[in-house]
Formats: structure tokens, sequence, C-alpha cells
């Protein structure tokens, strides 16, 4: 392969989001939308998917999730894209149903064989997931992007969202964070041999646990860590519930804390942090400079963050055990609303 994605574009993965702040400016409309008992969730939440009643106590389910390359590799683009579109629907409690992918190509600059094999890799996360990649649509573009349509299905008993989290409910990230970190050192040219697969062995890991904690009485709310960083989409469960949140830095997974901190001496951290700094920054308590740069790193294809009655925080730890998420720790805690809406212990 005498090329590398991201070079051929000027962002990589949820890095790419548009920031909080300009997003909202984005979606702010002078219409009202046209009310529809069915649907159950839309935008105003600013949730994972959108969830549509289907009147027999089950729901559909539907999300889309595309962005430029994350990694150099085709293969491996191709699947981290797919299995970062398939979390949002676990992230809602559901159960994927199919997929469409999504593909801009500039096909006179990247090779097509490339293009092919990154559908090779939706493919080989899609089957991962047990559902078929079943069209999608594709477009000459500058820069390539790819990623995926995704159709699931739900209880609606057992859908969860990001507004129902309650006070004292105990936080659990089920992925480490410093993706951005990793990736962006990678495009930089700076990332050593031996770090190549840390960021890409996180990326890849369904989100499958979702649909079981969905089923768990004791589970409030739920979703996933994606471009806003673990501190933005803290806050948007902290503010769907009127609540605000502590955080103990010192038990938040990190994919490697040494490796990380070499990388962030480096300069090495994705433009989305500071963007996601300023959109969000004024709400959170101070930071270090380390935890600025670590809990506000853009994740792309990042864990659940599940909000856990803290009655059943054992119960909890026993399920992501037998899920193979190995040992979950405690990350924070839900707490009555303060000034800060997110804070550290």
């Amino acid at each position: 392969m005498n090329y590398k994605l991201t070079q051929y574009s000027h962002g990589a993965g949820c890095g790419c989001k548009i920031s909080p702040a300009v997003l909202d400016s984005i979606l702010k409309s002078d219409h009202l939308p046209i009310p529809d008992a069915r649907l159950l969730v839309g935008n105003d939440s600013r949730d994972d998917a959108a969830v549509y009643d289907l009147g027999d106590g089950t729901a559909i389910v539907s999300t889309t999730d595309f962005f430029m390359p994350i990694v150099d590799d085709p293969f491996d683009f191709g699947r981290i894209a797919s299995v970062n579109a398939i979390s949002d629907i676990y992230a809602m409690g559901g159960t994927p149903m199919m997929a469409i992918a999504v593909l801009g190509w500039p096909i006179n600059t990247v090779p097509i064989e490339a293009a092919r094999l990154v559908l090779e890799g939706a493919r080989h996360a899609c089957a991962d997931a047990g559902i078929i990649l079943a069209g999608g649509h594709s477009i000459d573009s500058p820069e390539p992007i790819f990623g995926l349509a995704v159709t699931g299905r739900v209880a609606i008993e057992h859908l969860k969202t990001n507004v129902s989290a309650k006070q004292d409910d105990v936080l659990f990230l089920t992925k480490p964070l410093g993706i951005g970190i990793l990736t962006t050192a990678q495009k930089k040219g700076i990332l050593k041999e031996e770090h190549a697969t840390l960021a890409r062995d996180v990326m890849v890991k369904l989100n499958t646990a979702g649909a079981t904690f969905a089923t768990l009485p004791y589970v409030n709310a739920m979703t996933d860590v994606t471009g806003f960083g673990l501190m933005g989409h803290l806050c948007e469960l902290c503010e769907g519930a009127n609540l605000s949140a502590e955080i103990d830095y010192t038990a938040v997974p990190i994919i490697d804390r040494d490796v990380i901190l070499d990388y962030l001496k480096q300069k090495s951290f994705p433009g989305g942090t500071t963007r996601n700094l300023e959109s969000y920054g004024h709400k959170l308590a101070p930071l270090a400079e380390e935890q600025k740069y670590i809990l506000c790193d853009p994740q792309t294809s990042g864990g659940l963050l599940v909000s856990v009655d803290p009655l059943h925080v054992h119960e909890f730890q026993t399920v992501a055990r037998t899920l193979g998420l190995g040992e979950l720790v405690p990350i924070g805690k839900m707490t009555e609303r303060t000034t800060n809406v997110i804070s550290l212990l």
C-alpha cells in the first residue's frame, strides 16, 4: 500500500464533528416540528439515535454516522467507521437489523481498490454484529468519507436514553480514553510502531453490551462517548436529567496513561479537543491541562457511558464481566444540580 488514507483528509474520525456550540446554532429553527406521538426520541435531546414506536411494544431505532479516515489502512477504516455507527443502536438499548453504506471517494486521487477494501471492512463489522450491509450510496468527493445508516429495533420497555439518569447514580465507562490523541499522532507521523494498534484495537470492538444493559432495570441512562469527548457527552447526560456529576479522574480508564502523556508532551491532540473546550468548558469546574486533553479528547467508536442505580453496582459489574468487559470501575456519580455541570472529586 503506497498511500496513507489519513493524509487525504483535513480531520480524522469523530474529531471531524462540528463542535457542540456550532451544532446548536445550526439546529436552531423558528419552525416547530410537526408533532408525532410515535416519535419517542427525536433531535431535541441530542440522543444517539431516533426512535419510532411501531405500536406493538417495540420501536425502530434509526441512526447514521460517517467521517473521514481515522487510520491509514482502508479495511480498518471501513471496519471502525461501521462499528462506530452501529454503536448508536446499542447505546439506545437496541439490536441492529441492517445497515446501508455512505461512501464519498476521491476517485481520481485514491485508488478504487482502497474503496473496495473500505467496504470489505464494513461487511466484516456488520457480520460481527449479525447484520447485513444491504446497500448504500456513493459520490465522488474531494476527501474520503465513509459510514453507515443503521436500522435497529428495541423493546420500548428496555429503551435507554441520555436524559433519564437519577441523582446518586454511579457512572461507568466501558472503553478507555485516548483515541484522538493516538490517531492524531499517527496523522502527524510520530506514532511509534509499537503503538500502531493501540487505538485500532479499541475502536473495532462493538458495544454489543448495550443491548444487555438495556434489559437491566437498574441501568437508568446510557450513551456512547464519541466526538464530544467524555465531558461533552456527560454534560448531555447531566443536562438531560437536570443534574450535575462528579468524576474521579484517577478512575477514568485510559488506553495507556504513560503512552498518552508522552504524546501529549509532543502536542499530539486533535483540533476537536480545543473546539470541545470552547463549546462546553464553561460548564466544567477547573481542570488541569492533562485532564482537559484527556477528558475532552474526541473519541471515535468510544465506549458506553452508563448510569447505574447505586444499590445495584455489584450486580452491574458482574454482568459486565460476563459480557467480556473485565472489571469495570466506577468513574463518578450523578449529583444534585450545582453551578458546575461537572466537577472532579
